[in-house]
């Protein structure tokens, strides 16, 4: 039995051959850019809680890190929406994921 060598490949050109990752990385860039499109409208102090999520059928999911940020991101929504509109995104609606911190940390 005969062992073929190959060469290592980059990170880029890994995902560049396979369909399925570079759809992934896609949505991700895209998820980032609506997060940064957004920002400026989240208050400084809030910010660094708000992780941008996945994009599904028209909506976007933002985590946000625990119950008192998530409400206050949850005031802010109709203005969010607002600016995603003006902007000519496809996102119809958020949701938030409230993410948990684990014990401990």
């Amino acid at each position: 039995m005969m062992s073929r060598q190959s060469k290592p490949i980059s990170f880029s050109e890994a995902i560049d051959s396979s369909p399925s990752l570079a759809r992934l990385t896609g949505m991700v860039r895209e998820s980032s850019e609506l997060l940064k499109s957004i920002e400026r409208l989240i208050p400084s102090a809030l910010r660094m809680q708000v992780k941008a999520g996945p994009i599904e059928s028209g909506g976007w999911c933002l985590f946000v890190t625990g119950n008192a940020a998530a409400a206050k991101v949850r005031q802010l929504l109709p203005l969010l929406q607002a600016q995603l509109r003006s902007s000519g995104s496809p996102v119809t609606s958020i949701r938030i994921k409230v993410l948990m911190k684990s014990p401990g940390r």
